[in-house]
Formats: C-alpha cells, sequence, structure tokens
C-alpha cells in the first residue's frame, strides 16, 4: 500500500497543474497576442462612441456591438483594402514599365528635365551616356537597383495585405468585448484594485487616458495630414486621389517621412509631365501644408493626456511592425506611452508595499 500523500506534495501538485495551465493558456493565446491587445485598444478609444450607439440601441450590447463591428469594418478595413490592391498593381505596373529598359537599354539621350537639375544635373548626364553605351553595366547597375526595390515593395504589400487579416480578426474581438464590456470592466477594476488597492484603480484610469490620448493623437494627426494632402492633391490635379489620400493616411503614421513620400512622389509626377508650376505648389504645400499638421497638431493632442517624445514614436512605430506587424504602427507607440506613464506614476507612489487581497 501507497504512503498517503502529504500536504507539502499536495501543494506541489496544485502549484504545478496551475502553472501547467497558465503555460498552456499563453501557448494558445499567444499567436493572438497583438490583434487582442489593438482590440482593447480600439475598445477603450472608441468606448464613448458605443456607450452612445447602445443608449440609442436602447441598451442593447449585442446590436450595438454589431453597428460598431459594422463601422470599424468600414472606416478602417476597407480603406485598406482598397490601398493593398492599389500597391500591388502599381506594383506590376511598375515592373512592366521598366521591363523595356531592361530588355533593350537606356536611351542614347537622359531627359531633359535630368539634365536641367541644378548642381547635379550635368553629372546624371555624364553618367548616363556611360550606362547608355554600355549595356552590361547599366544591366548590373539596374539589378542592383531594382532587386532591393521589388523586394522592398513586395515586403510592403505583404504587409498590408497582413494587416488586412490582423485587422478583420482585431474587429472580431472588438465585437465580443464590446457585447460584454460591463463584465470586462468589472474584472479589470477588481483585479486592479486587489492586486494594488487605490494605486491599482488610479493606474487603471491614467492608463484608459493615456491609451485614448495617444490613439486620438496618432490617428487624428494622420487622418488631418490626408485631409490636407487630399486638398492638395485636388487642387493640383493629381490623379488617383482617392488612393492617395489612403495612403498618406496609413504613412503619416511612419515617423519623419511618412507623408513626404507620397506628397513628394506626387509632386515628381507633376514635374515629370512638364507641370514645373503645379510641382513647386505641391512641394510647398507638402512642407507648409501636410508636414506642419503632424509638427502642431500631434503635440497638442497627445499632451492632453501624456508627453509622448518623438524617439518613443519612433521606436514604437517601427518596434511595433517588427513584432505585431501593420497593427503595430498604432500598437507599439501606444504600449510605449502607456508603459512610460505608469511606470512614472508607480515611481511616483513610493509607499505602495505591495497587493492588498
Amino acid at each position: 500500500m501507497s504512503p498517503p500523500i502529504t500536504f507539502a506534495q499536495k501543494q506541489i501538485i496544485q502549484i504545478a497543474i496551475v502553472a501547467l495551465l497558465l503555460i498552456g493558456c499563453i501557448a494558445v493565446l499567444m499567436p493572438f497576442t497583438g490583434t487582442l491587445l489593438f482590440a482593447v485598444v480600439i475598445c477603450v478609444t472608441t468606448a464613448p462612441l458605443r456607450n452612445r450607439l447602445r443608449k440609442l440601441c436602447g441598451g442593447r450590447s449585442s446590436l450595438s456591438a454589431i453597428l460598431m463591428s459594422l463601422l470599424l469594418l468600414l472606416v478602417m478595413v476597407a480603406p485598406l483594402a482598397l490601398l493593398s490592391g492599389s500597391l500591388a498593381d502599381g506594383i506590376e505596373s511598375a515592373i512592366l514599365h521598366f521591363k523595356p529598359i531592361l530588355e533593350s537599354g537606356l536611351p542614347a539621350h537622359p531627359p531633359q528635365w535630368i539634365a536641367n537639375l541644378p548642381v547635379v544635373g550635368s553629372d546624371i548626364s555624364t553618367y548616363w551616356h556611360k550606362l547608355a553605351a554600355s549595356r552590361e553595366e547599366m544591366n548590373a547597375l539596374l539589378r542592383q537597383l531594382l532587386d532591393p526595390t521589388r523586394q522592398l515593395a513586395l515586403a510592403t504589400v505583404t504587409m498590408f495585405g497582413q494587416g488586412l487579416l490582423q485587422l478583420v480578426l482585431v474587429v472580431f474581438f472588438v465585437f465580443f468585448m464590446f457585447r460584454d464590456a460591463e463584465t470586462y470592466a468589472s474584472a479589470l477594476r477588481t483585479g486592479s484594485r486587489k492586486l494594488a488597492g487605490n494605486l491599482g484603480e488610479r493606474m487603471l484610469k491614467l492608463a484608459e487616458g493615456t491609451v485614448t490620448g495617444v490613439m486620438v493623437g496618432i490617428v487624428g494627426t494622420a487622418a488631418a495630414q490626408a485631409l490636407v494632402a487630399m486638398i492638395g492633391f485636388i487642387i493640383a490635379g493629381v490623379p488617383g486621389v482617392t488612393i492617395l489620400t489612403v495612403a498618406t493616411f496609413f504613412f503619416s503614421m511612419v515617423p519623419v517621412v511618412g507623408a513626404t513620400l507620397i506628397w513628394l512622389g506626387s509632386a515628381a509626377w507633376l514635374y515629370d509631365g512638364g507641370q514645373t508650376g503645379w510641382a513647386i505648389f505641391m512641394i510647398l504645400w507638402g512642407m507648409f501644408g501636410i508636414s506642419s499638421v503632424d509638427n502642431f497638431l500631434k503635440p497638442v493632442l497627445i499632451s492632453r493626456t501624456s508627453s509622448l517624445p518623438l524617439l518613443l514614436i519612433v521606436v514604437g512605430v517601427f518596434g511595433g511592425v517588427l513584432v505585431f506587424g501593420f497593427i503595430g504602427l498604432f500598437l507599439g507607440p501606444t504600449l510605449l506611452a502607456l508603459g512610460q506613464v505608469l511606470i512614472r506614476e508607480w515611481l511616483d507612489n513610493p509607499d505602495y508595499d505591495g497587493p492588498s487581497i
């Protein structure tokens, strides 16, 4: 007959079972970490709209959750789907455009606008003639330039395609979170109070304000830049205004060079078409109109709740994209800002001794 299990052994078995259960839960949720976190961010940011919609629906949570999900599909998923398709078509068109150059070589003389460029125009023209005379050297240069460019373009399209799937999954999670929002909110308040007492409740409110402020700052600034850019595109007569506006919105979230790629490319297209005056207008509009929105509006919006340094935004955007994919554009800066605010709040409360259970 085997000896009875002691109390200490029972505790070890119980701890092992709980640990294995937690490891299993983490393993199951790990592939959805980014989308779940972003769904939480969306729910926190749009909670006021959801509450108003719930009142209009007579307090029916399921109906209001369905309407909010449909609205998010229209606002987030549809523009990204349009942009992803346009990027794919644009890359295919670019490949078809450069294919004859690879097959037949460069023209004997460069375009006149290249020769007229100040300072570097004559040097570029000289090198152009050298490449045109040497087919082998030209092909080697084009391969060096086109292969990385093609890989970067395909990676960008892939990222936007994955982002499209991620956003659909985010909207799916948002529906259930909104449907049972009161239950989740009560559990969060109870858990924070048990873990850290009054400090836990205060940090939970602070987290809500920070998430809302950062998301409003990032998305609001991107929307404002896209609106200003759209006005400039319409005035200058640039084709594909809708696609360019959507592209400006998403690329505006990339710090420093995001929206510049769009309006500078539009200016280059205008200049190549002989519309020098409109190209100059587009550059000035981009520098003093589109870019100034980012310089003035974003600090104002974000500073209403927290101070977010530029370094934190840059690291958050690029690190977020590397870890979470497309949704990292939104999620990365939000998480870093939230961490900064919560650590600062915790350090300002040195008297906290531990959880009060």
